[in-house]
C-alpha cells in the first residue's frame, strides 16, 4: 500500500528541498516549517508545478494550529492534508475534506495507549508515527486502529526505510534527499 501511490512523501522546510521536491517525480510533499507570509508563494510554486502540499499547521509559524487556522488554510490555500499533533485541527481538516493526519509521537507505553483512546474518536484518514524506526510498533499500531500509518523520524536509511514499508507503514516522510526514491 501506499500514500497516493507513493512510499516515500518528500518533507522539506527550506527553499532549497522545496525546489529539489518540485523538479522531482513525486506528485505529493509535506511542508513541515513555515511562516504564514511565505505560504502563499510555496503554494503557488507547487501548483505551478502542478504538485500537491500537505501542510503541517503546527509548524506554520504566526499562525495558531486550531480548527479555525485549519479552515482558513483548507480555504485560502486548497492542500492536500493537514498534519497536526491536535484532535482539533485534524477533525476540522476531515471536514473540510482534505486529507486528515493525526501526528503521534511514541514516547512510551502510555503515549501508546493514547493514542489508541484518540484515533477512534478523532477518527483521522491517517496516522504519521514518530520516530518511524520501530517496526514492531508499526505494525501494533496499524493493526489495533485499522487506520493507515506514515511514518517519518529518526529515518536515516534505505534500510530504516525498508523496514518500515515491510512493516505495514502505507508511506514514509523524510526531509532527507537521499531517501527520496521508490523501494
Amino acid at each position: 500500500m501506499a500514500y497516493k501511490n507513493q512510499q516515500v512523501l518528500p518533507a522539506f522546510r527550506e527553499w532549497k528541498q522545496l525546489e529539489k521536491f518540485l523538479r522531482s517525480d513525486y506528485q505529493y510533499g509535506v511542508l513541515l516549517e513555515s511562516h504564514l507570509g511565505q505560504i502563499r508563494s510555496i503554494i503557488n510554486a507547487v501548483n505551478k508545478a502542478d504538485k500537491k502540499l500537505i501542510l503541517h499547521v503546527d509548524l506554520i509559524n504566526g499562525l495558531k494550529p486550531n480548527e479555525y487556522a485549519v479552515e482558513f488554510l483548507c480555504q485560502e490555500m486548497n492542500p492536500a492534508g493537514i498534519i497536526s499533533t491536535r484532535a482539533g485541527a485534524v477533525q476540522a481538516a476531515k471536514k473540510k475534506g482534505v486529507d486528515a493526519i493525526q501526528r503521534v509521537f511514541l514516547l512510551d507505553s502510555s503515549a501508546i495507549e493514547t493514542t489508541y483512546k484518540l484515533i477512534p474518536k478523532v477518527k483521522p484518514d491517517y496516522i504519521e508515527l514518530l520516530p518511524g524506526v520501530i517496526p514492531s510498533l508499526i505494525e501494533k499500531v496499524s493493526a489495533k486502529t485499522g487506520v493507515p500509518v506514515l511514518v517519518g523520524g529518526l529515518i536515516d536509511t534505505e534500510q530504516d526505510v525498508i523496514n518500515a514499508l515491510e512493516a505495514g507503514a502505507t508511506a514514509i516522510t523524510t526531509s532527507n534527499p537521499n531517501l527520496w526514491k521508490e523501494y
